[in-house]
């Protein structure tokens, strides 16, 4: 628990944004190199960004996985372990956590290990009882503030009620205004492509991708939401260009057809897109409370309701 300083990690949110503040243009090479042909969130490409966590655990520092799998092949992987953990394990352990990492870090997804198999080689380098973060931390009992009740916008009231309805309403007044940044990406990628003397297959392309999704937005006016389904994917498929808000339409529309689990899938691609949208925190909670995940569900109205106030104050 967070009052006891021992907090629960719960997402690698596919290592999109660097940490330092740099683009995500500068950060490619720490994402799952599926991830960057397909715009698709997937198991393995969550075991990948785990290894980049592991990787960066173990060294204290941000090192791309191209240059630790260098590094692990000469066999010099004391050279990425942080100092300050010397003396904290033995070369054995270390040898251990540097491998798992390297097999999280493939190329080949499927050459990674999966998730059950990850939760075994963990445990069994675990070498004492579960101890409190606040006990490692050094953190006294009894300082912590306490908790503060959460003040719910209405799009935040209407996922933890569940309310698919009023969630449409929301989704529909706000349109595709917070693609727009992306959008001007686009526009960029246009002006490149004249240039390239091949506008033309592109524009084609490009016009069969915004006639799926012009088909899918009258789909979800409509509230016919497996026609919406169809076209979004259509839209997303193409591969042409990436929407937060389609996602989070097919969210919806999939949560309309008693689908929690594909519309979780698609409201985490949402915020992959788009790290710092409370929307699509706001569309895991719906899908979370679904699914029966209630604590999951409450911890991401949190951030989705402090992401807005952040919005709103800047």
């Amino acid at each position: 628990m967070w009052q006891d300083g021992n907090p629960r990690l719960s997402c690698f949110g596919l290592m999109k944004n660097s940490r330092d503040g740099k683009s995500y243009s500068t950060n490619l090479a720490f994402t799952p190199p599926e991830y960057l042909r397909t715009g698709r969130v997937t198991a393995e490409s969550v075991v990948y960004s785990f290894g980049t966590l592991l990787l960066d655990l173990m060294s204290g520092k941000h090192i791309p996985p191209s240059h630790a799998l260098d590094l692990i092949r000469g066999k010099n992987f004391l050279m990425l372990m942080d100092s300050a953990l010397e003396g904290h394990f033995s070369n054995d352990d270390g040898e251990e956590l540097v491998r798992l990492a390297s097999r999280c870090l493939q190329y080949e997804a499927r050459e990674r290990p999966n998730a059950k198999s990850l939760v075994v080689s963990l445990m069994s380098l675990q070498k004492e009882a579960e101890v409190p973060s606040y006990v490692l931390m050094g953190i006294p009992q009894g300082t912590t503030s306490p908790k503060q009740p959460l003040s719910l916008t209405p799009f935040g009231e209407a996922c933890l009620r569940f309310d698919l309805t009023a969630i449409h309403e929301i989704l529909e007044k706000m349109g595709y205004k917070d693609d727009e940044g992306i959008a001007n990406e686009v526009r960029y990628f246009i002006f490149d492509v004249l240039f390239a003397q091949i506008v033309k297959h592109v524009v084609l392309q490009m016009q069969d991708t915004l006639n799926s999704k012009k088909h899918g937005d009258s789909a979800f006016r409509a509230k016919d939401f497996t026609s919406a389904i169809n076209h979004y994917t259509q839209f997303i498929d193409g591969g042409t260009m990436v929407s937060p808000t389609v996602y989070a339409r097919r969210c919806l529309s999939y949560l309309m057809n008693d689908k929690p689990q594909e519309a979780l899938g698609d409201a985490v691609q949402a915020q992959a897109v788009s790290p710092e949208w409370p929307t699509a925190f706001y569309l895991q909670a719906a899908c979370l409370f679904s699914l029966g995940m209630e604590s999951d569900a409450q911890e991401n109205l949190k951030d989705g309701t402090n992401l807005e106030a952040k919005k709103s104050k800047n």
